[in-house]
């Protein structure tokens, strides 16, 4: 696996990191981690498997994913998905909530490490980890700088900057599930620098995305190379299941 981090950094608010995941056909693994673009430094470490058996820390407390978090972060996503340029042909809409993947996400989260798992179960999922400190952050602000990656993208090609895989995993076509948790986190390991107060978001998604050699989505006019099981329905230049006719009633 290729792992890329990228990290933002702001002396009055605080910090906010994002990691995820780029699968090749052989394993391998690098880092690299971008400060404010004025001092920019580059930092490397190498990928530590946690073991399936590790235990959360005591004394850590989570914040479970409320249900306006839930709805905030679909449309979020779905806005973005709908937005991309050039435009997308076959791109889905991205309709659920999944529970099994929101509670993987709230066991990771529970860990309080700075890294992609559990291990036996990410080559079935895409994993998207966003960490802060300092000032509160909403979910939404957590999140907003994967979607400015796209700066870094330029279709059909790789990243032509320094990271763009937390952007193509949320347009990634395939991909109509995610689950998402929030972990509040002390005297946490990200770098190699101890943050002594941290807030991880942990998303996962299904349909896995970021297949090296694959573009995130196919190039054609809107909804126009959707899959069969969506019987030609488009919403907001998204694939989507036509909703239901009501029927009339007689009186």
């Amino acid at each position: 696996l290729l792992l890329i981090i990228s990290v933002w950094k702001n002396m009055t608010i605080g910090k906010l990191c994002a990691h995820t995941e780029i699968v090749l056909k052989k394993q391998e693994s690098q880092s690299t981690c971008f400060m404010d673009p004025k001092r920019a430094k580059d930092f490397s470490h190498r990928r530590q498997m946690v073991p399936d058996t590790a235990a959360p820390v005591k004394g850590r407390w989570k914040r479970y994913i409320s249900s306006r978090d839930m709805t905030a972060l679909l449309d979020f996503h779905n806005r973005v998905r709908s937005q991309v340029f050039p435009p997308a042909a076959n791109m889905e809409y991205m309709v659920m909530w999944d529970e099994r993947l929101a509670k993987l996400a709230e066991s990771w989260a529970s860990h309080c490490f700075w890294d992609h798992g559990p291990p036996q179960v990410m080559k079935y999922m895409g994993q998207n980890l966003s960490i802060s400190s300092g000032r509160y952050r909403s979910v939404i602000e957590l999140v907003r700088s994967w979607h400015d990656e796209k700066q870094s993208f330029s279709y059909p090609n790789r990243c032509n900057g320094a990271v763009c895989s937390h952007y193509t995993q949320m347009v990634w076509a395939s991909t109509s599930r995610i689950g998402c948790a929030i972990n509040r986190c002390s005297n946490m390991n990200v770098f190699g620098s101890m943050w002594k107060e941290a807030i991880l978001l942990v998303c996962n998604y299904s349909i896995k995305g970021n297949w090296l050699g694959e573009t995130p989505y196919k190039l054609g006019k809107p909804c126009s190379s959707c899959p069969s099981i969506y019987g030609g329905s488009c919403n907001k230049n998204q694939c989507s299941m036509p909703k239901p006719r009501k029927k009339l009633k007689r009186f």
